[in-house]
């Protein structure tokens, strides 16, 4: 059996609720599990894909991790199938992900925003957040854009999250 996600994205900004969607099956009707955790804490449950013929189907799940202790803002998001035999987790897809509520207080989006030159995050978490403090927000929201806070290239586009 295989299975593709296509949503969440690596590294995507996530809420309290996370979508994942995308491709499972190669069974009749296959049942999938996910888990969403960051070392401390998880939410766990199943779904079920396939055509039932064999073939691949869609799949789309909302969970809610807002009952979560969570207490990083990188979170992993996994779907695999437990093997009847031995109860091993096989095809795991592992999707990481960033958790807004943990970097921004009642997140909910985020706006994309081109860094302009002669910009800092000092400067951009002013703008947005009304302190330059406040600038390790963006830091966290981006770490596949920021990996050095001294150093960000005007062009590339950083995600300001909201509440």
């Amino acid at each position: 059996m295989s299975i593709d996600i296509q949503q969440p994205r690596p590294q995507g900004l996530v809420g309290s609720h996370v979508h994942i969607a995308g491709t499972a099956g190669g069974a009749f009707e296959a049942q999938f599990d996910y888990r969403i955790h960051e070392g401390h804490d998880e939410v766990v449950g199943g779904f079920t894909a396939g055509d039932g013929t064999g073939g691949h189907g869609q799949f789309q799940v909302r969970v809610d991790v807002s009952g979560a202790a969570f207490t990083l803002d990188r979170l992993y998001v996994e779907v695999f199938w437990v093997s009847p035999q031995d109860g091993a987790e096989l095809d795991k897809i592992i999707v990481p992900v960033v958790y807004g509520p943990r970097i921004v207080p009642g997140y909910r989006v985020y706006q994309e925003y081109e860094v302009q030159p002669g910009d800092t995050l000092w400067g951009i978490a002013t703008q947005f957040y009304g302190s330059g403090n406040l600038y390790p927000r963006l830091v966290r929201a981006n770490p596949h854009v920021i990996t050095n806070p001294n150093v960000i290239t005007p062009g590339t586009v950083i995600r300001i999250p909201q509440s």
